[in-house]
C-alpha cells in the first residue's frame, strides 16, 4: 500500500496491484459448452513448469505456459474473444468501481476471542473463566450443539470479496492498477479484479450555504 495526494491536498490510501498482462487460453461458448466464459492466464517473468496435459492445452492456444489460470464468465453483450487475445489493465478506467477477490491471510487454529471477537471472562484473581467460549447449548433440550455455533477453529485462508473499491489511477505501461483502500490477502498474493457488480453511487460532499443576516 501507498498513498496519493489529490489536487485539493487530500491524502488517499491506495493499494498498488500488478494487473496483468493476461492472455486468453481458451474461449467457451454457449453452443459447445453451455455458457459464455474465457480462461485467462497471468503472464509472469518466471517460467512455469506444467504437466504434459497442460503443455498441450497451452500449445493448442499458442500461448506459453503460465502458473495461474482462472475462468471468468463474460457479461451479456461482450464481444467474443478467442485464444491469444490479451486482457490488459486498460480495460478499467480511473474513477470507476471494481470488486477485488482474493484469499485472506491464514491465522491457523485460533480461539473464539481472536476468531469471533468474544469478550471473554473476568481477568481478576480467582476467576477460572478467561478465554473460554462458555456455554454451547443446554443438556436437556435439544441435547446437541446447534448448527452455526461459533467456536474455536481454523481462521483465515478463505475467499474474500472486497466490493466497490474506487480506481484512483492506472499505469497502462507498467500494468499497474491503483485502487483506494486495502484488498484481501498478503503481499504477493493473487487477485481477481472485476467491474463492480452492484456499484454504489458516488457520494458528493454537501456544502452548507451561509446563513443570511436578519
Amino acid at each position: 500500500m501507498t498513498q496519493l495526494f489529490g489536487q485539493d491536498g487530500r491524502v488517499q490510501p491506495v493499494t498498488v496491484i500488478k494487473a496483468g498482462p493476461c492472455v486468453v487460453v481458451q474461449a467457451k461458448n454457449a453452443q459447445r459448452d453451455g455458457y459464455e466464459a474465457v480462461q485467462i492466464a497471468l503472464v509472469e517473468e518466471r517460467p512455469a513448469k506444467v504437466t504434459k496435459a497442460l503443455a498441450g492445452h497451452y500449445k493448442k492456444a499458442e500461448v506459453p505456459p503460465t502458473r495461474v489460470r482462472r475462468e471468468v464468465k463474460l457479461a451479456k453483450g461482450t464481444e467474443a474473444m478467442k485464444a491469444g487475445d490479451q486482457v490488459l489493465v486498460s480495460l478499467f478506467n480511473a474513477g470507476e468501481r471494481v470488486d477485488v477477490i482474493g484469499t485472506s491471510r491464514g491465522h491457523g487454529f485460533q480461539g473464539v476471542i481472536k476468531r469471533h471477537h468474544f469478550r471473554g471472562g473476568a481477568a481478576t484473581h480467582g476467576s477460572m473463566f478467561h478465554r473460554a467460549p462458555g456455554s454451547i447449548g443446554a443438556s436437556s433440550y435439544p441435547s446437541r450443539v446447534v448448527k452455526g455455533m461459533r467456536g474455536p477453529g481454523h481462521m483465515g485462508s478463505e475467499r474474500v470479496t472486497t466490493r466497490n473499491l474506487r480506481v484512483e489511477r492506472i499505469d497502462a505501461e507498467n500494468h499497474l492498477l491503483l485502487v483506494r483502500g486495502s484488498v484481501p490477502g498478503a503481499d504477493g498474493g493473487y487477485l481477481i479484479i472485476r467491474k463492480a457488480v452492484a456499484a454504489k453511487p458516488v457520494a458528493v460532499p454537501q456544502v452548507e450555504k451561509p446563513k443570511g443576516k436578519k
